[in-house]
């Protein structure tokens, strides 16, 4: 979710979790070490609850004014909540109970933004989400990840593993973000496949050094190294990055809701999972 724009203060990253090393006794040689799991959420909460704030930081806030996105992130349970069938729900609503300002006034929306800024950050492995899409002209769900150290956006380095905007319900994004190749001049793909919004599907990056692969529903979609970016500098090695979730309404790339766009608009993850290599 590319910060055409400056993002947050960068709170110090928690120590990056690594896999140990196993002996097989049968061979007597030291392989590599299994895969660990460093994060997970399968939001198995009751009905209304909350996120659970021992691993999420809910955001609050207009945050989208360099980019001109229209909504409020609250942190009421009325923007994100289990549904209390083993899900997150991220709701987009049409209203301002709080008498919120934005950038451009009054604000319509709100909705919710999540991040794991001083709670989990980690470099290298195998970063998931299995969720079901928001639909709609002026949607714009995103998971995707900034880099703790290095400076202020861009230099710190930012991987989009999935965005999609509304008026593409069968498309979805990954991009990456660094110095020189920030915002609209971000490199990625995108990836079509089928309606994301009518069911649920699997997105993936597998980050290891001087290499990242995106996948959905474990096709490949695209990879990148630093070859891809004609000498400029790649921030994605020896870095770690922290995740962040959330569904923006409108802005300069899905562009406004219109009449057609339902409202409440949802999206609704299954789980989200980190492992090592």
């Amino acid at each position: 979710m590319s910060n055409r724009f400056s993002r947050l203060v960068v709170i110090t990253a928690l120590a990056v979790v690594t896999a140990p090393v196993v002996a097989n006794p049968a061979s007597g040689a030291t392989d590599v070490g299994i895969q660990a799991t460093t994060f997970a959420d399968e939001f198995n909460g009751p009905a209304g609850s909350p996120v659970d704030t021992n691993k999420w930081r809910v955001e609050t806030g207009n945050n989208g004014g360099n980019n001109h996105e229209y909504q409020y992130y609250t942190n009421r349970t009325q923007n994100a909540a289990m549904d209390g069938q083993g899900n997150l729900v991220i709701t987009a609503r049409r209203e301002n109970p709080g008498n919120y300002n934005c950038w451009y006034g009054r604000c319509q929306y709100t909705s919710a933004r999540l991040n794991t800024s001083g709670k989990f950050s980690q470099t290298y492995g195998h970063f998931e989400i299995r969720m079901k899409m928001s639909q709609g002209q002026g949607m714009w769900p995103a998971f995707w990840m900034m880099g703790t150290t290095g400076g202020g956006w861009p230099n710190n380095g930012e991987i989009d593993v999935m965005e999609n905007i509304g008026r593409e319900p069968n498309t979805v994004h990954g991009t990456i973000h660094g110095p020189g190749y920030s915002g609209a001049g971000g490199i990625g793909a995108a990836f079509n496949g089928p309606r994301f919004a009518s069911g649920f599907h699997t997105f993936r990056l597998d980050w290891a050094p001087n290499s990242l692969t995106w996948s959905v529903d474990n096709t490949v979609f695209q990879r990148r190294t630093p070859a891809d970016l004609g000498g400029r500098q790649w921030v994605f090695n020896n870095r770690p990055f922290y995740l962040l979730l959330n569904l923006a309404v409108g802005g300069d790339w899905p562009g406004a809701p219109n009449s057609g766009t339902p409202m409440p608009n949802t999206i609704v993850v299954d789980y989200v999972r980190v492992t090592t290599l």
